[in-house]
């Protein structure tokens, strides 16, 4: 649900119409763009009372990467995150590519594929993800918290235009 001006622009640059087939879906344009956003509010409460070892989530909207990650972390602290680690859908690299759109924009203004973000003790990063997995979700281990430079929380991605890549 994020971006929805910029991707109004895109879709003006594209010379597509909304009742076109999308170039990265089997559906139209306007179907594939106006696809809800995820909630994960039930299979996240099950994963926090099966294990109880979550400290920390983070809903990727507004704001991206960069504006949400940071939210559920100490100050002090920083996510880095490694875009190695997870596959953008098509949708992002098609307004990438059409929109012009530069990747830290991009991580500012949509998700890139990661709708929420778990942070949890590397220990129990197994039992967290059979968890999630168990109740429908796709998880990967996508970064590391650590000492930011500054006393704000904050949120680093690594290798960020390999987001783009096929």
């Amino acid at each position: 649900s994020n971006g929805y001006s910029l991707v109004r622009r895109v879709v003006e640059r594209s010379g597509l119409k909304y009742t076109d087939r999308a170039p990265f879906a089997d559906r139209s344009l306007g179907e594939a763009l106006l696809e809800p956003t995820r909630i994960y509010v039930k299979q996240v409460l099950q994963a926090v009372r099966a294990t109880g070892a979550i400290k920390g989530l983070a809903h990727i909207t507004g704001g991206g990467l960069p504006g949400n990650a940071p939210r559920c972390l100490p100050d002090g602290t920083r996510a880095r995150l490694d875009a190695r680690r997870w596959k953008a859908p098509p949708v992002f690299r098609w307004l990438r590519d059409v929109g012009r759109i530069p990747t830290d924009d991009m991580l500012r203004t949509f998700n890139c594929g990661l709708g929420m973000i778990v942070v949890t003790a590397k220990a129990d990063a197994a039992t967290v993800a059979k968890a999630l997995t168990e109740v429908g979700e796709a998880v990967s281990e996508v970064g590391v918290i650590e000492r930011a430079p500054t006393d704000e929380a904050d949120c680093v991605v690594d290798h960020a235009d390999t987001l783009w890549r096929s």
